[in-house]
């Protein structure tokens, strides 16, 4: 079986369930409410209106701090093979996550939201 397969294969294999009410409202409120809490300009983790995902801008000092933030983060999307939508623009990268398997949001965005906090923090103490 060629990796192209395979990779699909395990795609398929592993489909994952949007959350439950219970996860709502512990996991997803948990991290909406750190968010407003650890920065009360609201640049925190936020819902998206239109959608069943959540959203974040993080902003770095320069570009190559951006770029840093989203190769580890690139690296752990393969890992997981949950890859979010972003948008970059020299020190800002826009973020949106959600789950296409299950049309929204599922344990995989709230494992991935957590650990791109803990990428920004731990560059961005660097500077400190």
């Amino acid at each position: 079986m060629h990796q192209h397969q395979l990779h699909q294969q395990k795609r398929c294999m592993s489909a994952v369930a949007a959350l439950t009410p219970e996860q709502r409202s512990t996991n997803l409120d948990t991290l909406l409410l750190s968010a407003k809490q650890d920065n009360a300009m609201g640049m925190g983790w936020e819902l998206l209106k239109d959608r069943d995902a959540i959203t974040k801008t993080f902003h770095f000092i320069d570009f190559n701090q951006a770029w840093e933030f989203m190769g580890k983060v690139a690296v752990l999307a393969e890992e997981m093979n949950h890859h979010p939508e972003w948008f970059n623009v020299y020190n800002r990268v826009e973020v949106t996550l959600t789950t296409h398997d299950c049309n929204g949001l599922s344990t995989n965005d709230m494992d991935m939201a957590t650990k791109m906090d803990e990428f920004e923090s731990q560059l961005l103490s660097r500077q400190r």
